[in-house]
């Protein structure tokens, strides 16, 4: 337990520290980096043999030109999005008796996942800058991230304490009924309480008490889409017999374990600032 609490204490100064620098490159560069690391440990677990690391190469440029932010790196996005499947098909043909196609699928499809749940915080920055919408950004990234990792220790803490019947025992053994709820309205209270920190740091509106409300349903909903990402996670590793994706976090696993409650929700949020900004 101490060593997560620490562990917990060093990557929420990380983040601070990533999200004052919010509008300069070194956001897009951080978010690059920890998809790569999550890529990585994705391509590990699904162990692509002898030719894995021609795979992961072509995930790994791909990430890059997905993620950042330069003009260039746009105009080379759909161009090399054909040029990336292509290359996955060159690999089956010419690897095929050394790459199990199964493998390489499923890596492709979790990769996509990772890939939309990343992207959308870079999107959400593009979309809300920072000269026309203030720090909205900002607040938005880190209620995303409130929504999941609120959300994520409310049903530990809740479950350890309360809980009695199990959520998903062929998944998740020791996820339950009754620290999913509390998770649920856990999130919904941190999104209410990092709003009004977000008030009285830099004199955030949320629009009385019909936007706190509206705070607390959507950290509540959120957190719904956090459980099935934790689940869907936990799913693949099962299938895939392992334990942790990684070890970069002591007491935590790897970026998979650590931002799996993200996966389904920051592409939502992406996607709420796209209709209000379309």
């Amino acid at each position: 337990m101490k060593v997560r609490i620490l562990t917990s204490i060093v990557g929420l100064a990380v983040l601070a520290v990533v999200l004052c620098l919010f509008d300069t490159p070194v956001f897009e560069c951080a978010v690059a980096l920890i998809c790569l690391i999550a890529i990585h440990e994705t391509y590990k677990a699904f162990d692509l043999g002898r030719q894995g690391p021609w795979i992961f190469g072509g995930f790994a440029v791909y990430t890059l030109l997905l993620i950042g932010s330069a003009a260039f790196q746009k105009l080379l996005l759909a161009p090399f999005s054909f040029l990336f499947v292509v290359y996955l098909a060159v690999c089956v043909v010419g690897f095929n008796r050394e790459l199990d196609v199964k493998s390489l699928g499923g890596m492709a499809a979790f990769g996509v996942v990772i890939w939309s749940a990343f992207y959308s915080f870079v999107f959400i920055k593009t979309c809300l800058p920072s000269q026309q919408y203030g720090h909205e950004a900002v607040f938005l990234v880190l209620m995303t991230l409130a929504f999941a990792w609120g959300g994520d220790s409310c049903a530990y803490f809740t479950g350890r304490f309360l809980g009695k019947h199990k959520l998903a025992p062929l998944v998740s053994p020791n996820k339950t009924v009754e620290g999913a709820i509390g998770g649920i309205i856990g999130s919904g209270v941190v999104g209410v309480l990092v709003t009004l920190a977000a008030r009285s740091i830099s004199g955030f509106d949320a629009g009385g008490i019909f936007g706190y409300l509206t705070v607390f349903f959507l950290g509540m909903g959120c957190s719904v889409l956090g459980i099935l990402g934790d689940l869907f996670a936990s799913a693949v590793k099962r299938q895939l017999d392992i334990k942790d994706y990684g070890t970069i976090f002591p007491g935590h696993g790897g970026i998979m374990d650590r931002f799996d409650s993200v996966l389904f929700i920051a592409p939502l949020v992406a996607l709420v600032v796209w209709l209000r900004t379309m």
